[in-house]
């Protein structure tokens, strides 16, 4: 597979990462542990290097089965995970508030490296903007653990452009992952424009839709209340989706000429955005991965991308990506 680098920090992965939080519970029922390692190793074989977790994710499990999937992976694949999250590691909850005090961030780092089995982490997102504690505070305590070894890169996420600037004259900011697809368009804004000028990569998350962008999502499809995090988002009520089908017949009919799929059309019209732009879609299915990873191969025109826009401009997207409680803890 073709690589990127993310903005000007040398950090090297994968054209198409890999997100791995749905593997350990968030859509439906949680899969079968050795069936995700294997698929996580069939990702590696197939020229993934880039794969995104969280210590939220769980909490704890995703980067624990991240770690023994990729243990004889190490020298070949950059991880990414998270920090933000008040968690009690004891009874592995969440209290559902975030943190990023210092101190807390050089304490949870620890459980990161062990749980990853790795000595420096590659890449360490703050999950979400703490308005408690000054972003310059956050990037120094992440600037103290690169210097102390055990992180390479620092990243933010959900995070407004001025936020961004402020931590990356304290730290530079490698990467911004934040969600990004035809359907949710607000990093173009601004957030972009700062990556662009600051030299930082940008990691979509979400790229697919949360799979409604696949086409395989219709008005009967349900969502299991307290295991499938689709139930409480408002753009996936039934009536959002019927309205919001118009996104995936834009994607569908372009797909159609060019012998791909709705999937493979959206992740293309990603990658065509910037060269420093890397999705990382998530999957529990070998055939959808290897459907994802083939949009790598797949180039939109010039003619295909205006077609694209023009369509997308004329179509009025319903229903919030988050509930209320969810989208107050982003920083955009």
């Amino acid at each position: 597979m073709d690589k990127r680098t993310l903005g000007t920090s040398g950090l090297e992965v994968s054209a198409i990462g890999l997100g791995c939080m749905s593997m350990s519970g968030g859509y439906s029922d949680r899969p079968d542990r050795q069936e995700m390692i294997a698929l996580i190793r069939a990702a590696v074989d197939r020229g993934v290097t880039f794969f995104d977790t969280a210590e939220i994710y769980g909490p704890y499990a995703n980067e624990e089965l991240v770690g023994e999937a990729l243990a004889p992976h190490r020298d070949e694949v950059v991880i990414a995970t998270k920090f933000g999250w008040d968690i009690d590691p004891t009874q592995r909850m969440a209290s559902g508030k975030v943190t990023s005090r210092p101190d807390v961030i050089k304490h949870v780092v620890d459980g990161s490296l062990q749980r990853l089995g790795v000595d420096a982490i590659d890449l360490y997102y703050q999950h979400r903007v703490d308005p408690d504690v000054p972003i310059e505070d956050v990037a120094g305590a992440v600037k103290e653990l690169i210097d102390a070894g055990k992180v390479k890169h620092f990243g933010m996420s959900e995070a407004a452009a001025g936020t961004i600037r402020r931590a990356h004259a304290v730290q530079p900011v490698t990467a911004v992952q934040s969600e990004y697809s035809l359907w949710w368009r607000r990093p173009e804004e601004d957030v972009l424009a700062a990556c662009e000028e600051l030299g930082i990569g940008f990691v979509p998350f979400s790229p697919l839709g949360k799979g409604f962008l696949t086409g395989t999502i219709d008005t009967s499809t349900s969502f299991e209340a307290g295991n499938d995090i689709r139930a409480t988002i408002p753009r996936f009520t039934p009536e959002a989706r019927e309205n919001n089908r118009a996104v995936v017949d834009l994607l569908a009919g372009i797909a159609e000429r060019k012998g791909a799929t709705p999937a493979q059309i959206a992740l293309a019209w990603l990658l065509a955005q910037k060269p420093w732009i890397v999705p990382i879609p998530g999957t529990r299915k070998l055939h959808r991965l290897d459907e994802n990873l083939g949009a790598a191969n797949l180039t939109l025109s010039a003619d295909e991308l205006t077609e694209i826009e023009d369509a997308a401009a004329k179509i009025q997207v319903q229903g919030g990506r988050y509930n209320e409680a969810g989208e107050r803890m982003t920083n955009l």
